[in-house]
């Protein structure tokens, strides 16, 4: 419903912020990775995600399109909601996240408070085919693309040398989670030195 909003940031709080555009203050809610990235300045721009439940309307403001794409996503995970994604987000940047889905790293999202193993790998299992298919934030500074096409060929080369699918998708999953730009030659490559 609401896309961003831009205006003079009147409160600023590790877990909200109020903004006010047009004369109306609005209570947008905030990850520690978005307070990180707050200016200074009065002016403001934050891109927002609306939630709406039986019990709330809920505001969330992001300084990247990327964060809110990863928000949107966690906040499908059976199990979890705008809170955990939150709490998520306030832990780990959204490259580590994706990281942390891509390459299958189980500890990783363990290490936020309240995130056991059966919640890491849920997120994982919900969220790995998602992340692989869609760029994130290619305009944001980190941005993380990786191209399914090149992904898929270097994954059928190496089943055609007989490798077995589910180790090849992990160790591709975690060369392209280092490096997202990789030819397949060079997935090729080190994976084989992998396998």
């Amino acid at each position: 419903m609401y896309h961003h909003l831009r205006g003079r940031l009147v409160e600023k709080n590790p877990t909200y912020v109020v903004l006010e555009c047009g004369g109306v203050g609005y209570v947008v809610h905030i990850s520690l990775t978005t307070f990180s990235k707050l200016p200074e300045e009065e002016s403001c721009l934050l891109y927002t995600s609306y939630i709406v439940r039986e019990d709330a309307q809920i505001l969330f403001g992001f300084a990247e399109k990327s964060e809110r794409e990863i928000f949107q996503m966690l906040i499908t995970v059976s199990g979890g909601g705008a809170n955990t994604a939150r709490l998520i987000l306030s832990s780990l940047t959204p490259k580590e996240v994706v990281s942390a889905i891509t390459s299958e790293n189980v500890a990783l999202l363990q290490s936020v408070k309240g995130i056991g193993a059966k919640s890491a790998q849920r997120i994982i299992i919900d969220l790995k085919g998602k992340v692989l298919k869609t760029a994130i934030g290619e305009e944001d500074k980190g941005a993380i693309k990786v191209d399914i096409g090149v992904r898929n060929e270097a994954v059928q080369a190496l089943e055609v040398l007989g490798f077995n699918r589910n180790q090849v998708d992990k160790v591709v999953s975690k060369l392209l989670s280092v490096d997202a730009e990789m030819t397949v030659e060079n997935i090729i490559k080190q994976a084989l030195n992998q396998l």
